[in-house]
């Protein structure tokens, strides 16, 4: 029965492990040298509302080509 799972729990082991490995920023260049701020917020809110509205039209377009057959 555990057999039956194994690639399944490896490969979900294996992408958390590397989303940790990679979750930690890089070390800094100048240790002795205060930190700086961080830079202004990003706004992400128009990019999201794109991707959102092109799926829902990919979606819409797949389900009108399949009825058609």
């Amino acid at each position: 029965m555990a057999h039956k799972y194994f690639r399944a729990i490896l490969t979900i082991v294996l992408l958390f492990s590397v989303t940790i490995i990679f979750a930690q920023g890089p070390p800094d260049p100048f240790p002795g040298r205060p930190p700086r701020p961080p830079g202004p917020p990003t706004p992400i809110d128009g990019g999201i509302l794109s991707l959102l509205v092109l799926g829902a039209g990919y979606a819409v377009k797949k389900i009108h080509d399949k009825s058609k057959k």
